[in-house]
């Protein structure tokens, strides 16, 4: 199944590529790799602000990052020239979760951006990865998270 007809089946659109907040671009390619910048969670449009440990469950979360990876598939669509098939594989992601200090599951949170790669890419999306709590992300967004991808 191409990665079209699994998203099509799971009802996901891909969104354009986001225009950078700040002095960055949204992805680099060196070799077969593409580095895509740090994306941040958004609900309603606007970035989806929050703190895990003080007002967001863990759920919550998991629905946040799946919405970021998401938002990196419509990115690394626009790197690979219009076709997702051309992902070898889904090589790392890094998770920024916006927490308090005493909140230990960032892995969970991250889980929904790994589980939704992991089901549009099959093999090819499972990844590496880093997940770790911040004191802040940009401008308060209770998720960032940052992919690596090989192409052909």
């Amino acid at each position: 199944m191409s990665v079209y007809d699994k998203l099509k089946e799971l009802n996901i659109t891909l969104p354009p590529v986001a225009v950078p907040a700040a002095a960055y671009v949204p992805y680099v390619q060196t070799g077969n790799l593409v580095f895509l910048s740090g994306h941040i969670a958004r609900k309603d449009g606007k970035p989806w602000a929050a703190q895990f440990g003080r007002d967001i469950t863990t759920e919550e979360g998991k629905a946040a990052a799946r919405a970021v990876a998401i938002d990196l598939m419509g990115t690394l669509h626009a790197a690979t020239g219009g076709d997702l098939n051309r992902v070898q594989r889904i090589v790392k992601l890094l998770s920024l979760v916006n927490s308090t200090g005493d909140f230990t599951e960032h892995h969970l949170v991250t889980n929904g951006a790994s589980e939704l790669l992991g089901q549009v890419f099959g093999d090819k999306g499972v990844h590496a990865r880093a997940a770790f709590g911040v004191a802040q992300v940009p401008l308060g967004a209770c998720v960032e998270i940052e992919l690596i991808a090989e192409i052909a």
